[in-house]
C-alpha cells in the first residue's frame, strides 16, 4: 500500500505483534478476541469500520486494519486457528497517498 500512515500502522503492528499475539489462542487479560466473522460484524455495525488493509505477519497470522469515514480505526490479528483478537484501536485514521523517495544516487 502506498499510504504513509497506513504503512506506519502496519509497521508498528508488525514490530509489536510477536509480543502481543505470541499466544493468540490464549487471550490475555483485557484483550478482546472472538470468531473473525463476529468481530468484523461488530466493527461494521457499531463503528461503521471496514477493512482498509491486510497483511501476513509471523507464524502465518493475518493482520487487518479496519477504519471508518469518521476516523476510528482498529487493528485485528487472526491466528491460523481462526481466533481473532483486537490489538489496537484509535481515532484520526486517514489515507495519505505518498510517493516513494528517490533513492537513485545518480539523480
Amino acid at each position: 500500500m502506498t499510504t504513509f500512515k497506513l504503512s506506519a500502522l502496519l509497521l508498528t503492528a508488525s514490530l509489536t505483534l510477536p509480543a502481543t499475539v505470541a499466544s493468540a489462542e490464549e487471550p490475555a487479560a483485557g484483550r478482546t478476541c472472538g470468531a473473525h466473522e463476529a468481530v468484523v460484524t461488530r466493527l461494521a455495525k457499531r463503528y461503521q469500520e471496514s477493512r482498509q488493509a491486510i497483511a501476513l505477519a509471523g507464524e502465518n497470522q493475518v493482520v487487518e486494519i479496519f477504519a471508518s469515514e469518521t476516523g476510528s480505526w482498529t487493528i485485528l490479528v487472526t491466528a491460523p486457528g481462526g481466533r481473532t483478537c483486537l490489538v489496537a484501536a484509535g481515532q484520526a485514521f486517514e489515507k495519505v497517498a505518498e510517493e516513494l523517495p528517490n533513492t537513485d544516487p545518480r539523480t
